[in-house]
């Protein structure tokens, strides 16, 4: 591990079926880095300004926690949201590589209390189907009143 990752509180591991490929995806389109790695046990560690995820290539013979078949698209039922500065320069990137949104670029407000806190935000799934949801902060406002 490197010096100077500070290890999130929570972190997915998420089971690849190629992790050569998966890096791809999150190192090069998605702008991860790889904290560190061991290439003998096909797994790395990865962070993006404290966003962090494992990614652990599947091997039948190996020790995994799977609570079910490894059936395509994985991670159903989650998404990872990522906080990212800005989502154009990602979205860009992924359209150079002519990589599908699940979802298409949009400025949504979620309420949080007496406020609504805003995103710039889209998703994409990895090649395992895993579902990222990228967004960049847009501020926050009052929460608009509701009539009786």
């Amino acid at each position: 591990m490197t010096a100077t990752l500070t290890r999130a509180t929570l972190v997915p591991e998420l089971v690849v079926a190629d992790l050569a490929t998966s890096l791809r995806f999150w190192v090069d389109l998605i702008g991860f880095r790889i904290a560190y790695d061991r290439p003998e046990n096909r797994f790395a560690y990865l962070d993006r300004d404290g966003a962090q995820v494992m990614l652990d290539q599947y091997n039948p013979s190996a020790r995994h926690w799977l609570t079910g078949p490894m059936d395509r698209p994985l991670g159903r039922g989650i998404n990872l949201q990522i906080e990212v500065a800005a989502v154009e320069p990602i979205l860009g990137r992924l359209d150079a590589a002519a990589w599908p949104l699940f979802m298409a670029v949009e400025d949504a407000w979620y309420r949080a209390g007496a406020i609504e806190v805003g995103q710039r935000q889209f998703l994409v799934q990895d090649p395992d189907g895993y579902l990222l949801r990228l967004g960049a902060k847009l501020g926050e406002r009052p929460v608009a009143a509701t009539a009786p």
